[in-house]
């Protein structure tokens, strides 16, 4: 306990620059230090910086010295994370430590109906020594819906990770974006096109904690980020055509956030 207790002592070592191109060097001294994370995801993941100079998972890598496994990829939903989450098993095995999925806001801007956690059949079983028949609940793998999708994935990352800590973390607040063509986003104050706000999707990443027995991060409370108020604009690629994806800044702030609900948690499961 008392080692445990040491490892979560923050150490700020040093404070640079927090501009556009300039990732901010912090260390924290805690359980983290020296461990593999693989980072599952959308475009705010995506290696590639889309709208940004730095991703939150390289300054999560300064700020709490861990090497990042990066898979995320743009425009991913959370049936891409299954694929990332197969590419991970094969290229890294059980190297890894923990990992973060960060998706879900692609599900609710293509209209992803929510679905079920589970399906039940009536099966027989020995209940209190009689042979008596009970629905029984199985997992909804319906990867039409969003709670199918979420299952498939986590049944595959429980069945192949199992010493690995896994952590969900929930959409942010979206704002208005365009991308070119027909692409264009209206921000989260209108419904997508089945007529549910991000809300509810955020609500059943939340869920999938204990649906899974895993952590959730509420990134969508907790980073602070709301582009929807003129002021936020600030930490979002370009105030007029894309307030979805964050900023260097946008990044750092979502990425010290996150660093401070790590601490609570254990870094592998081994």
């Amino acid at each position: 306990m008392k080692n445990m207790l040491c490892g979560m002592i923050v150490v700020l070592t040093a404070f640079l620059s927090l501009g556009e191109t300039s990732p901010v060097a912090q260390t924290m001294t805690s359980q983290w230090a020296g461990k593999k994370v693989a980072f599952l995801g959308d475009s705010i993941t995506d290696k590639r910086k889309i709208g940004t100079s730095a991703n939150y998972w390289l300054y999560l890598s300064q700020m709490m010295g861990f090497e990042s496994w990066v898979y995320g990829i743009n425009g991913h939903d959370w049936n891409g994370v299954l694929g990332q989450a197969k590419k991970l098993k094969e290229e890294k095995g059980n190297g890894v430590d923990a990992i973060l999925i960060f998706a879900g806001t692609n599900d609710y801007n293509s209209g992803v109906p929510l679905g079920e956690w589970w399906l039940t059949r009536d099966e027989k079983v020995n209940s209190h020594g009689r042979e008596v028949v009970l629905p029984r609940r199985h997992p909804n793998r319906d990867q039409k819906t969003f709670r199918g999708r979420i299952n498939v994935v986590m049944e595959y990352i429980k069945e192949n990770f199992p010493m690995q800590q896994v952590i969900l973390l929930t959409p942010i607040h979206r704002g208005f974006a365009q991308f070119g063509g027909a692409n264009i986003q209206p921000e989260e104050s209108f419904p997508n096109q089945i007529g549910l706000y991000v809300d509810a999707y955020v609500d059943v990443i939340k869920e999938a904690g204990n649906v899974w027995a895993v952590p959730v991060i509420d990134l969508n409370s907790v980073s602070g980020l709301y582009p929807l108020t003129q002021s936020h604009g600030r930490f979002f690629h370009d105030t007029k055509n894309d307030l979805l994806h964050p900023n260097a800044e946008g990044h750092r702030r979502m990425a010290k956030a996150i660093a401070y609900q790590l601490l609570g948690y254990p870094a592998d499961l081994k």
